[in-house]
């Protein structure tokens, strides 16, 4: 929603266009349960007069039947959209809102505060530049608020406000706000984030939020919507590392070929030379092509086609850069990782990974740690549950292009996507590349590129190949339905083996015991077999 200007009466052109030279932020609200975030943001979208007559119509009568403020009128329910949300009184989806000041325009993702909703949380935290953490002035500090912290420094946000919420509930009492103020800065310390700023407010009362207090006459500092419509953001972008990761391949005539995709970082301008990863080709750029007209130049954040003078190979998921400054190509890296999945990560395991407009094969080879966020100690663990975050080490089916989160995000981070399932599944922060000597793999062991391809054995078996993976318990019966199952197919003409594990523990794997370990080992063998298949 936009700030109420006298223009939009008067100019509404000029309105526009005022309103599209105003510079954006996004940030979210986070903390741990019932601090008040969602409260916050009713509050600052009214205090700012950004509220239709029928909103606010509707939260009146919402009040009445999920309210929790009593006989004052319950924000949160402008951002608790889900049915859900509002029986319990909690954020569970992430919910954004829009809405601009005479001097910014905003996006807000308000995040869920419980445990189990931390992936919503991280999903929200990973567009944002800013994030205000709550504090509840009764609790101070809490685990989820200092797992939010971490998970939002690890995605490299490097604002943090600190809203000491519900001064009301403690007298307005200064102590108490420099005691949780001092406690969080010990700890954030620690998370190397320089910008952090700490206001006592009432959301539920507006004190501090868009206007000065009168009850908190000791705090002199600015307000809360002050603090956002000044923070400086501008600078945390990276306009020196040009990246651009192709998005798709456009075709629509002989005469134009262009690649389109999102400026993750730096700047292009027409006849400068780029090359495209992995393969190594250079060209130069011919144009940048808009919706509007050729651009002279583009920067990141926008959406472009650009056109090369040459015609070299470049499909989805190569990426474009400037042969000066050039990101990592490894096949392995060490990463920070939220994991989103009821099952555990389990190094050893197969996964997809999805980085930039790239898909991967990728398995977990080592879980370095498992991170505390309380003390942020490291913790040796053998693997990463619900909500855990952890460094691991993924090696991938082929080298890839890639920069450190820290540096790039847009080429540094990556979602992790479970095989059988297509769920998402974890998320990950590039932290470096492993490199590896790739001389003997490259020389001496090459893979054999078979003269008659899968296709033509489907024709000639007049059946296409599949793999059937069969689970269970130990005597549950899977070798009696595996051989059921090969006869029943032989009898009706098809072409199959059966793989026993415990055929192949007596050749393959004979090495293998049955610790956690070796049963990863063995799943992961079987599957390689199968795969030649």
């Amino acid at each position: 929603m936009s700030h109420a200007s006298p223009l939009i009466e008067s100019d509404i052109q000029a309105y526009l266009e005022t309103h599209e030279r105003k510079d954006l932020l996004r940030f979210i609200t986070c903390g741990s349960v019932d601090d008040g975030k969602s409260t916050l943001i009713g509050r600052l979208l009214y205090d700012t007069q950004l509220i239709y007559e029928d909103q606010l119509a509707a939260v009146r009568r919402d009040t009445t039947k999920y309210g929790t403020t009593g006989e004052e009128l319950d924000l949160a329910l402008l951002v608790d959209g889900l049915q859900a949300e509002r029986e319990q009184g909690i954020t569970i989806d992430v919910a954004y809102r829009y809405f601009s000041t005479e001097k910014r325009k905003f996006i807000i993702a308000d995040t869920p505060g419980h445990e189990q909703y931390t992936r919503n949380m991280a999903t929200g935290a990973s567009t944002a530049q800013l994030a205000i953490l709550l504090v509840d002035a009764r609790k101070g500090v809490q685990v989820q608020t200092r797992r939010h912290s971490f998970i939002v420094s690890s995605l490299g946000i490097r604002h943090l406000l600190l809203a000491v919420n519900k001064m009301d509930l403690v007298g307005f009492d200064q102590t108490v706000f420099t005691r949780i103020s001092e406690e969080y800065q010990d700890f954030v310390d620690k998370l190397g984030v320089r910008d952090v700023r700490c206001v006592p407010v009432s959301a539920l009362r507006g004190d501090n939020v868009a206007q000065p207090s009168t009850a908190m006459s000791w705090y002199t500092g600015p307000t809360l919507l002050d603090l956002l419509e000044t923070a400086e953001v501008a600078s945390d972008r990276n306009l020196r590392d040009f990246r651009f990761p192709v998005q798709y391949v456009n075709r629509p005539h002989l005469d134009f070929r262009g690649f389109c995709g999102t400026i993750a970082a730096g700047m292009v301008h027409p006849g400068e030379e780029i090359v495209a990863l992995p393969s190594g080709r250079r060209s130069r750029v011919a144009t940048i092509v808009t919706a509007e007209g050729n651009l002279s130049e583009a920067f990141a954040g926008q959406a472009v086609t650009l056109t090369l003078t040459d015609e070299i190979d470049v499909s989805r998921g190569d990426l474009l850069v400037h042969p000066d400054r050039l990101p990592a190509v490894a096949e392995a890296f060490d990463a920070r990782v939220v994991w989103m999945a009821d099952a555990p990560l389990l190094p050893g395991r197969q996964y997809d990974l999805k980085l930039g407009t790239r898909m991967l094969s990728a398995m977990p080879e080592v879980l370095h740690h498992r991170i505390d966020v309380n003390t942020l100690e490291h913790q040796r663990a053998e693997e990463l549950g619900l909500n855990e975050i952890g460094h691991c080490r993924f090696s991938l089916n082929q080298p890839a292009p890639f920069d450190a989160y820290e540096e790039i995000p847009g080429t540094g981070g990556f979602i992790i996507i479970d095989r059988v399932s297509n769920a998402t599944v974890g998320a990950g922060m590039i932290v470096r590349p492993v490199i590896r000597p790739l001389v003997d793999k490259s020389r001496n062991v090459v893979w054999h590129e078979h003269k008659i391809t899968k296709s033509q054995r489907a024709n000639q078996k007049a059946q296409r190949a599949c793999v059937i993976w069969l689970t269970g318990l130990s005597g549950s019966g899977k070798s009696t339905l595996a051989n059921g199952l090969e006869q029943r197919l032989l009898q009706r003409g098809y072409h199959s083996y059966l793989l026993d594990g415990d055929n192949v523990r007596h050749g393959l794997n004979r090495d293998l015991g049955f610790s956690k370990d070796d049963r990863i080992e063995n799943i992961r063998r079987i599957g390689e077999v199968a795969s030649l298949f």
